[in-house]
């Protein structure tokens, strides 16, 4: 098995199939997985996997990671192989574990869970209609009918004012987690705040999946929860709301997205969520993907039930998300009139620390590079680590790759200007500052000093798979090339 401070050994698909083939594993090609028996289900060390049993094991045809969704049984390609290895010689195989510390935390967030949902009432349990009517009205959900959050299972925390959703296993339906979202109202903009438990890195919901019937082929996945339960009242539709909206889709939800045959992706309302859309539906195969577009006639699915628009008609008008290599203007026309419309969001997320930096850059764009340059001891560091977490404070996932100085260092310079305070000098506030840290889409490279190019892109896009970064920052060019590398094209 690999050492573990090293990356993991990449694999194509092609070697998988190999694999599956050599070892008489049955298997069939799904959209984004290959589908073979589980490993973990009954005991049958020694005997080959049977063509009959049901495919319930899932491996992930870009990084072969694997799923069985009977066990919840996951683990790497090394691990896959491993547990076949151990069939062989007639031992029923272990599913990989996690550290201790991991499940005490998971078992833990699920007994604070029970409680919180234990307390947490149907929103038509409370005691006068007037609370209910206000509460609707607060979170724009006046049209939703009490049976639609009947089916859906949604509550209402009372001395948290937020609305409970819950995380059903779709094994067995027990409580696996909550997400808890309550309104913030700053001036004339209300903002929804979201806390989930487990921590977000672990909450891996797709909310509304255990309502779904073995037989359905079509699905609408949207961002959030409230408009999966508008798009089930409005059109009648199966749909799913991703954990973590518009910002990723973790690779190890698209085990249960496999059954279905078309997925319409209705993200939200803004650019940012159709960008989101293109890109995932790049993860759950092209030709079987449908993505809305945003506009004036096609909201987010809760405004477009509000404002009483034809849901079905909107679905009915999403596009193919597989184009031919070839277009016409006629096909482009509608995205170029978007874009005229959406100036201020074609130009980016906005900086909210550098309204200066807005008027040079305009926004932070994918696709883009910028070079920040200036001598040693200049502040490059401090200032880009800075605008990095501007962005990723409003849901830019975020890859650092600092060849110059460590990550403990780098996270401790983030902290206190997320924080916005020396925490040297009040270390009773460390956790709770970073507990909040914890939660935003930042992730770090592990490598220091001279680094070959080619193990750092792979490094890049294996975590632009795995977590949707957007925004990489290297942190030096000089160090990442190395001093050998000088009298070739810089």
């Amino acid at each position: 098995l690999p050492c573990p401070d090293g990356p993991e050994p990449s694999v194509s698909i092609t070697e998988i199939r190999q694999y599956l083939r050599a070892q008489d594993i049955p298997f069939h090609d799904g959209y984004s997985c290959l589908h073979t028996p589980s490993l973990f289900t009954g005991d049958r060390g020694g005997q080959p996997l049977s063509a009959n049993a049901p495919f319930t094991l899932f491996i992930d045809k870009t990084t072969g990671s694997f799923l069985c969704t009977a066990t919840l049984a996951e683990g790497t390609w090394q691990d896959f192989q491993a547990n076949v290895e151990l069939r062989h010689r007639g031992v029923t195989p272990i599913p990989p574990a996690s550290s201790e510390e991991m499940e005490e935390e998971m078992r833990q967030a699920r007994e604070d869970a029970r409680c919180i949902w234990e307390r947490a009432l149907p929103l038509w349990e409370l005691l006068d209609e007037k609370e209910t009517r206000e509460t609707k009205a607060l979170f724009g959900i006046s049209m939703v009918t009490n049976a639609t959050l009947k089916r859906f299972g949604v509550r209402y925390l009372r001395t948290a004012r937020s609305l409970v959703f819950p995380w059903f296993s779709p094994q067995d339906a027990t409580l696996k987690g909550l997400k808890l979202v309550r309104v913030e109202k700053k001036g004339g903009t209300i903002t929804y705040v979201e806390e989930t438990l487990p921590r977000f890195d672990s909450y891996r919901n797709l909310f509304g999946l255990p309502l779904i019937g073995r037989r359905d082929t079509e699905l609408v996945l949207t961002g959030w929860e409230l408009d999966a339960l508008a798009l089930h009242q409005a059109a009648g539709v199966a749909s799913v709301a991703l954990p973590r909206g518009a910002s990723c889709l973790p690779p190890t939800l698209l085990p249960y997205l496999e059954q279905f045959k078309r997925i319409t992706l209705w993200l939200g309302e803004d650019l940012r969520s159709w960008e989101a859309a293109k890109l995932f539906a790049r993860k759950l195969s092209l030709k079987r993907c449908s993505l809305v577009r945003p506009g004036n006639l096609q909201p987010r699915p809760l405004e477009a039930l509000n404002q009483g628009l034809n849901v079905t008609k909107i679905l009915r008008s999403a596009l193919l998300a597989s184009h031919k290599s070839i277009v016409s203007f006629r096909q482009l026309r509608e995205e170029v009139f978007g874009e005229l419309v959406n100036k201020e969001q074609v130009s980016g997320v906005k900086w909210a620390r550098f309204p200066e930096l807005n008027k040079l850059l305009k926004g932070h764009r994918r696709g883009e590079l910028t070079i920040f340059t200036g001598p040693t001891g200049s502040g490059k560091t401090t200032f880009i680590s800075e605008y990095a977490l501007d962005l990723c404070m409003q849901g830019v996932c975020t890859l650092w790759g600092s060849f110059e100085i460590n990550n403990v260092r780098l996270a401790k310079i983030m902290l206190t200007q997320f924080a916005g305070r020396r925490l040297e000098d009040q270390l009773e506030l460390y956790d709770e500052w970073a507990d909040r840290f914890e939660e935003l889409p930042l992730y770090f490279m592990t490598f220091h000093g001279q680094q070959n190019i080619k193990t750092v892109i792979d490094t890049m896009q294996h975590a632009v798979y795995m977590y949707d970064i957007t925004h990489v920052v290297v942190d030096n060019l000089q160090f990442m090339m190395g001093h050998e590398h000088l009298s070739v094209d810089r």
